[in-house]
């Protein structure tokens, strides 16, 4: 019987795991992203510091195109399969253990992780805090031009798994089944805050309008994680919550017997959040309490949603 690979390693875990199995084994990828109104560049900070022998991911390039114009969508698998082969710039193989990171410490790593899962590359990790986590242990960055890849070994297209992504038109269908009274009908959890949810603050997408689909409940994504100072900076990275946080924040946002139903993998979930990024917060902290609770991504989350003038909008709702 296999061990299990585990969805989330510290800096300690990640850095023994390349002592053990040597570098061309592990591959470290940089999945940073930032939000569109941000200042920050990932694949420029990428540029510029990393950790050593890292790839980058870009989340916007390496997805399919969307009616909409959405960013980020889950891609088809013979573009996965040609950003992760030769002459792709990962050079991932079949085999290769992936550790995924960023630069915030855990927000757009776990939406890389979540697509690699999908399609069913397991051999596939997060590190938790991110380079600056990595940084507060005292590991090493570099600096520089980073180095290709040398692995040179095929990566066959993979299939995505089923009920792993939701589309516009099950959302729709999903919201006509109270989840309260239907125990058929998915539990949608929405990773944005609570005012964006509520429809008391603005999206951060120009002439998007805020509030919620029918019958999601709000679990913003941050609360499934810790902030820690970095050392000697004014800046700050995040960790995941250890299982019993997961759990009392769960609880906190749903209730009890909700949290409850979900946990013990009787209710299908799907994860929302503005454009399917934060989303996989949520689906990262529900796997690492139970890895077998049926947890989907709808992709197109709230911007997708929100843009279709025949979407019904919740506002100032509990």
């Amino acid at each position: 019987m296999s061990i299990p690979i585990p969805l989330i390693l510290s800096a300690k875990e990640a850095n023994r795991l390349v002592r053990e199995k040597g570098p061309g084994a592990v591959t470290f990828v940089d999945a940073s992203w930032h939000m569109p109104n941000s200042p920050r560049k990932a694949k420029g900070e990428f540029l510029e510091r990393r950790i050593p022998g890292a790839q980058f991911f870009d989340l916007d390039e390496i997805a399919s195109s969307h009616a909409l114009g959405l960013k980020h969508m889950m891609p088809e698998g013979s573009k996965l399969a040609s950003a992760l082969r030769p002459p792709g710039s990962l050079g991932i193989m079949p085999g290769t253990h992936v550790i995924f990171y960023d630069s915030v410490g855990v927000f757009s790593s776990p939406r890389a992780l979540f697509t690699l899962r999908s399609f069913g590359h397991e051999n596939s990790s997060i590190l938790n805090g991110g380079i600056e986590g990595w940084k507060a242990e005292g590991f090493v960055i570099e600096d520089g031009s980073p180095q290709p890849s040398k692995q040179a070994e095929e990566y066959p297209a993979p299939i995505l798994h089923a009920d792993v992504i939701q589309d516009y038109e099950q959302i729709v269908a999903n919201t006509r089944h109270d989840p309260k009274a239907d125990e058929d009908a998915r539990v949608v959890l929405d990773a944005r805050s609570r005012g964006r949810y509520l429809g008391s603050e603005p999206e951060p997408r120009p002439s998007l309008s805020s509030g919620h689909i029918p019958h999601s409940l709000s679990v913003p994504f941050n609360t499934f994680l810790r902030s820690h100072a970095c050392p000697n900076s004014g800046l700050s990275y995040t960790t995941l919550l250890p299982r019993e946080g997961i759990i009392a924040a769960l609880e906190t946002a749903v209730g009890k017997d909700t949290a409850k139903d979900i946990l013990s993998g009787r209710r299908k979930v799907t994860m929302t959040c503005g454009s399917g990024m934060t989303a996989a917060v949520l689906w990262l902290g529900l796997k690492s309490v139970n890895p077998e609770i049926p947890v989907s991504i709808y992709d197109e989350s709230w911007t997708g949603y929100a843009m279709r003038p025949e979407s019904e909008i919740v506002m100032d709702a509990n």
